[in-house]
């Protein structure tokens, strides 16, 4: 049977241009339909069409918000028919809102698995992505195959939300390391150090990181077409403060990098690859 698919931003586009590439059928849902008319997949018009034509369903979301009105609104899939289907979540949710999207899809009879994805366009389209699950063991493994044509690493984490708080930490790391990482390319230039050897430089020595292979001809080239966008990396940072209060505990290091990425969307770039906090510091 087809694979659903409701979401095709950037990511979104990447993950069904893969699983397409390996003979998946799709059907797919955007909000936005003028998006995806270059798409090549059946599409439908709302929801709640793809549960008869589709098994398991993915949700590819900016946030929680956005899963709610797909769940909740006229048309939404959460209807009858959603009994015995599986709801794969790749959006990163706010760490309570999904223990409440776990409770209320399983209330209907299916199964909802909570699976924020690490990596962007590029690993996505190659395969490469990194998966964390939440949610029944018995789902994770039935499902496992499919995810497995996407990503490669794969963890899970029976507890609901262990998933989703394990990428807002993740993020915390990914934020700060790629404003420490502009930052050190713009003192290099100031210091008449060529870029793309300053880069080269960091990379064999403290700036050695996933982020700096990744951003590198981004940061480069100066082109900052999104992958991984400044309101996305902006409003999983301000997730992650709020687990830290909820926990009572403070956060030293996060503190920087959110305000730096707040200040990205302040100034109008929300939408710019988030590589794109290096203009913040060669100005």
């Amino acid at each position: 049977m087809a694979i659903g698919f409701i979401g095709l931003g950037n990511l979104g586009r990447a993950i069904t241009t893969r699983l397409a590439s390996l003979g998946e059928e799709l059907v797919i849902f955007n909000r936005d339909k003028k998006k995806i008319e270059d798409l090549p997949y059946i599409k439908v018009n709302t929801p709640k069409e793809l549960i008869a034509k589709c098994d398991v369903i993915f949700l590819c979301l900016f946030d929680s918000d956005a899963v709610n009105n797909i769940l909740k609104n006229e048309n939404g899939l959460l209807c009858e028919e959603l009994r015995g289907k599986t709801i794969i979540d790749l959006t990163t949710n706010h760490y309570e809102k999904v223990l409440e999207f776990h409770q209320i899809v399983e209330s209907y009879g299916a199964n909802y698995l909570e699976n924020p994805v690490f990596g962007s366009v590029a690993p996505a389209l190659k395969g490469e992505l990194t998966v964390v699950s939440s949610g029944k063991v018995e789902v994770f493994e039935a499902v496992k195959p499919i995810l497995e044509k996407i990503a490669r690493e794969i963890f899970h984490l029976p507890t609901p939300s262990s998933a989703t708080k394990m990428k807002l930490i993740n993020n915390l790391c990914l934020g700060s390391f790629m404003a420490t990482l502009a930052e050190c390319t713009a003192l290099a230039e100031n210091c008449d150090i060529p870029k793309s050897k300053a880069l080269e430089i960091l990379g064999v020595g403290g700036g050695q990181s996933l982020v700096l292979k990744a951003k590198t001809q981004k940061l480069i080239d100066e082109d900052f077409s999104p992958h991984f966008s400044n309101n996305a990396i902006n409003k999983d940072l301000h997730l992650l403060q709020d687990l830290a209060y909820n926990l009572k505990m403070p956060l030293y290091s996060a503190a920087v990098p959110k305000e730096l990425f707040s200040k990205m969307k302040n100034l109008g770039k929300g939408e710019e690859d988030f590589s794109s906090i290096y203009s913040l510091f060669k100005n």
